[in-house]
């Protein structure tokens, strides 16, 4: 029993690697697909010859850069000396490019000078990635079916249209492609030729680049004129009750920038304690939530903001980040999410993004059990809640 045992695990051992040594599995089931789009055969056919999945790609899946380290860290390294001053030469350099692209879009300019810096480090970060071997790695893997296979049948039809040739279809490691780093969906929706040569080019066209951020934000609502948000003082003796207002509500509440000045006009803007009472404080906009539209996390997004102001000439944060600031991993986070929806309150996906409603939920929750009702997400809670991912 013993010796049949051990030759059934060894034969399923050495099958293993087999049935995942190539794509045709996964060519047959995205062909129809494809065809539905208009990508030849004869695109698929070079698309998928000589491929083999990327074994590296899915250990990728387990990073987690906004969730890993504390939030300080993660603002520090992404809004770093170097990147200011690279991003103000760059700013400089392309001013009216840059220029022209806020006149159309509406949509600040140093915003999207900060989403060029932080995605491509303003183009000088290549892309090393072949973009249909590494969707079609997590595809063939039903990583978060089916989102990277239809991703995978958009980058066939960008190969069919040719904007770009077949082993120049570089990008991230999950797919995201050129200085903007758009996945090929996005291409479609918000790549722009802005620089009038009839061609989007996100690989090597500045102005493209810059036109087609620029696009995205537009599209994802951006309003033109409103601030992302500002870093805020925090009234003594403030009880935590409020979490939204207008500047006007908030000042009578007694808030003031972090500086002592008056509060700029942030629409109905919402109090954020990216790290908890302890640490800044923001209120943050509309605008703040279309930047998430871009990568939904309310610490990238804070990053994109920090970053467009310095760029634009404003001070850093004032307040001191928590010495201690311990971040709930994504399956915590998930775990959370499926807790808060245990009881009653609404969640809209289960995918770890906390939006306002559900740090509201949060926060009526750490009132109940007597804690700062801040609406950071913390291990603390979690016990509480006696919640397991």
């Amino acid at each position: 029993m013993r010796l049949r045992l051990a030759l059934m695990l060894a034969l399923a051992a050495s099958a293993a690697p087999a049935q995942e040594a190539n794509f045709d599995v996964l060519r047959r089931e995205v062909a129809p697909l494809a065809r539905a789009r208009g990508v030849a055969d004869s695109t698929l056919t070079l698309a998928f010859r000589g491929l083999t999945p990327d074994p590296r790609v899915l250990a990728l899946t387990k990073r987690q850069p906004e969730y890993g380290k504390p939030v300080g860290d993660y603002i520090a390294a992404i809004v770093s000396p170097s990147r200011i001053a690279a991003g103000k030469s760059r700013a400089a350099q392309w001013a009216d490019t840059l220029a022209r692209a806020e006149q159309v879009y509406g949509v600040d300019r140093f915003i999207v000078a900060a989403l060029w810096g932080i995605e491509s480090s303003f183009g000088d970060e290549k892309d090393r990635w072949d973009v249909i071997r590494s969707l079609a790695t997590l595809a063939q893997a039903r990583y978060r079916a089916p989102y990277f296979r239809d991703e995978l049948v958009v980058a066939l039809k960008i190969l069919q249209d040719r904007p770009v040739a077949r082993d120049g279809l570089m990008g991230s490691w999950a797919g995201a492609m050129g200085q903007p780093q758009f996945m090929p969906s996005s291409f479609y929706s918000y790549a722009v030729d802005f620089s009038g040569d009839g061609r989007r080019d996100l690989w090597t066209s500045v102005p493209d680049v810059l036109g087609s951020i620029a696009n995205y934000m537009h599209k994802s609502g951006w309003r033109p004129g409103l601030p992302w948000g500002v870093e805020v003082r925090v009234p003594p003796g403030f009880d935590y009750e409020a979490s939204r207002g207008t500047a006007r509500d908030w000042t009578a509440r007694g808030f003031t920038r972090s500086d002592g000045g008056a509060l700029p006009d942030l629409g109905n803007a919402y109090l954020l304690f990216p790290s908890g009472a302890k640490g800044p404080a923001f209120l943050v906009s509309d605008n703040f939530n279309a930047i998430k539209a871009y990568n939904n996390s309310d610490v990238y997004a804070l990053a994109v903001g920090h970053l467009a102001d310095r760029l634009g000439g404003s001070a850093p944060i004032r307040a001191a980040w928590p010495a201690s600031d311990p971040q709930l991993s994504r399956p915590q986070r998930i775990a959370l999410q499926r807790k808060l929806a245990a009881l009653g309150y609404p969640v809209r996906d289960f995918e770890g993004h906390f939006d306002f409603d559900q740090r509201d939920a949060i926060r009526a929750e750490q009132r109940k059990r007597g804690m700062t009702a801040d609406g950071n997400p913390t291990a603390a809670l979690l016990e509480t809640l006696r919640v397991a991912p």
